[in-house]
């Protein structure tokens, strides 16, 4: 499972919100780039950045020193950048492209406009990552202020008809909480992708990790962590083990606690596949009820 550290960028200086929310932002650094190149030095291949600037269509000089952090970024030796935020026209993903990026996500855009969308991919194929989130089962949309009439698993199950063939889900209630992961919403949303998922939000400890990885290639094919990493939650190095299945070394929950968190252990993964694809509940209902049970 690739492991995606997180940089979230707003007017060039590394945040992270809690659940996306702009008024609840802490800042890290001043210097983006170095804090990639940390991450490298720690073993990261991939770094997912999100533009928040641009996703809150902030003003021209805010998203200026954002391109300026995402060029410097790109131009760390040894990772690639997967990228996303206000990503909204073919200008804007040849824009980042030319950056550097390996990977640019589509978000509101693709929800809003399937057609754009697909034209999108059409053209830029595999470079393209849809990028979906959603709370209490509800798809959000500009930077996850707005709710869209369309539901989860209409805008999931058209994805591969669009042409993508990657996705970051994003479970917004626990994005930035460290509160744990639900792998079993995130299976059944691959299941209704037809393809594996990037896993977004609330990865809190090394079990989380390996919950995630445990499910396999053909359902996650990486999860992103910021706000556990700043905080000091765990070691990178010791992440990026756990997400190819070795130990690693740091805090992990006890059973109980990652089922609280909505996590089934290691050991119980298989079953955690078989009741997340085998038809139950809705991918709606799945994030719905956990919303309910305080995960």
């Amino acid at each position: 499972m690739i492991l995606f550290p997180a940089i979230d960028l707003v007017a060039g200086k590394v945040v992270r919100l809690e659940r996306g929310d702009r008024s609840r932002m802490k800042v890290y650094s001043d210097d983006p780039a170095a804090v990639a190149r940390e991450f490298v030095a720690q073993g990261a291949q991939w770094i997912h950045v999100v533009d928040l600037s641009a996703a809150f269509e902030e003003d021209a000089k805010a998203r200026a020193a954002n391109d300026e952090a995402i060029r410097a970024i790109c131009q760390v030796e040894g990772m690639r950048v997967d990228v996303g935020g206000g990503v909204r026209t073919l200008a804007r993903i040849q824009e980042l492209a030319d950056l550097g990026c390996a990977r640019i996500a589509l978000g509101t855009a693709l929800v809003r406009d399937p057609e754009f969308a697909r034209a999108a991919a059409a053209e830029f194929g595999e470079l393209l990552v849809a990028d979906v989130a959603a709370r209490d089962g509800q798809v959000k949309v500009n930077g996850w202020r707005e709710g869209v009439a369309r539901s989860l698993e209409d805008v999931v199950g058209e994805l591969a008809a669009l042409g993508f063939r990657h996705l970051v889900f994003t479970d917004i209630a626990r994005d930035g909480m460290q509160t744990g992961v639900d792998v079993r919403a995130y299976a059944q949303v691959a299941r209704l992708a037809g393809f594996p998922v990037v896993a977004s939000g609330g990865v809190s400890a090394l079990d989380d990790i390996r919950a995630l990885a445990a499910l396999g290639p053909e359902i996650v094919e990486g999860a992103i962590t910021g706000r556990a990493l700043y905080e000091g939650a765990f070691a990178l190095a010791d992440a990026l083990a756990a997400a190819q299945g070795g130990a690693g070394e740091g805090p992990a929950r006890d059973s109980g606690e990652a089922a609280a968190a909505g996590g089934a252990p290691t050991s119980e993964s298989a079953a955690a596949i078989e009741g997340a694809t085998s038809g139950g509940a809705s991918v709606d209902a799945a994030f719905s009820a956990g919303e309910r049970e305080g995960k």
